[in-house]
């Protein structure tokens, strides 16, 4: 039985025995009433002169003593099966005790496994890295991949987003394209916005357009990304697992150079696209307000155009959250790999 169902079960346990109580109360008030009545018409029969009026006083207290009688034993009744529930609550609240306390090592170990897991997948990504690096023509010693220079070219920024019907990422897109334009070097970046994306526009995106940056906005969590599903019928989208997408990004020659999840939970993702995929990539710590995505995607958007570093972009878009009261656990979390600094790499220059 789950700790959930423990709960219910006490609850109505609870209920059942304060209910007990309240009219073994009443029964004990009923019974103490009742004989107080039949003690004043006995009293009222023994001063009374008139044997009639003695006979009906008699009569009345007799009443009453029965009306005392069958309240006692609703009283001792009552008494007796809240002693019963009592009972039952207290055994439900030690099986509550330990049915909390198992959930809780079971969700442990699944954490565990689940950390086990990504251990496991990163370290088969770099071996597969480290097999691509011996066998390059130059036996490189060490590779640092930074993002493809924007000079003389503009920036290009590839928007897919996903989930229009419950997030407002239209309204983060006119956001970012407001914040560029109000911005120093406006003209040296290029959007190419991708509304109801599918795993189709990503593919293509990167083959055409051949991004330097990423912007995801839409729906995901610690292991899957949300597509929209290329149908006219209503649907939940496909769900794309991390490993995969991350594997479409290393597909094409040129990966881009930063990725931005702007999606709930979404920071464990970027750091595994740092583990081999792309130099810098940006994620969601935890769950993320719609408002608080989208401040943070056109006030980065905003400085990386004003000319500030990838890190320098990032603190100051997180800043500006902080200032609205926006705790510092549910903040944008930047990934950066081994052999590259965020506060020196600026994407856009005049």
């Amino acid at each position: 039985m789950t700790a959930s169902q423990i709960r219910r079960q006490l609850a109505t346990k609870r209920a059942q025995y304060t209910d007990a109580q309240k009219k073994a109360g009443q029964a004990q008030i009923k019974e103490s009433t009742k004989r107080a009545e039949a003690a004043r018409a006995r009293l009222a029969a023994s001063k009374t002169k008139t044997a009639s009026t003695a006979k009906t006083k008699l009569n009345e207290a007799e009443r009453r003593d029965k009306d005392a009688e069958s309240a006692g034993k609703d009283a001792a009744s009552w008494t007796k099966k809240a002693v019963a529930y009592s009972k039952e609550v207290l055994s439900l609240e030690d099986k509550l005790a330990k049915a909390e306390v198992a959930e809780q090592k079971a969700a442990d170990a699944k954490r565990v496994r689940e950390q086990q897991q990504r251990d496991r997948q990163q370290a088969a990504a770099n071996r597969n890295i480290a097999r691509r690096m011996t066998t390059t023509e130059h036996q490189v010693v060490h590779v640092l991949r930074a993002v493809p220079a924007p000079q003389p070219e503009k920036l290009r920024v590839l928007v897919l987003t996903a989930a229009d019907g419950d997030l407002r990422v239209g309204r983060e897109v006119r956001q970012i394209t407001a914040a560029v334009k109000a911005a120093v070097n406006r003209d040296h970046i290029d959007f190419d916005v991708r509304p109801a994306a599918t795993t189709a526009d990503l593919l293509k995106g990167l083959t055409e357009f051949r991004p330097h940056v990423i912007h995801f906005s839409g729906h995901s969590d610690e292991s899957f990304i949300v597509f929209e599903q290329d149908t006219d019928h209503p649907n939940d989208g496909i769900n794309i697992r991390a490993d995969v997408f991350a594997r479409a990004l290393a597909s094409v020659d040129t990966p881009p150079g930063l990725v931005v999840l702007n999606s709930c939970s979404s920071a464990d993702q970027a750091y595994g696209l740092v583990a081999g995929i792309v130099p810098f990539a940006i994620g969601m710590a935890d769950e993320i307000e719609d408002h608080a995505a989208i401040g943070y995607a056109a006030r980065f958007y905003g400085a990386i155009a004003d000319g500030q570093s990838i890190a320098g972009a990032h603190n100051v878009a997180r800043i500006a959250l902080e200032l609205e009261g926006i705790d510092d656990h549910d903040l944008p979390t930047l990934a950066v790999a081994d052999g590259v600094d965020a506060s020196t790499t600026v994407l856009v220059t005049p």
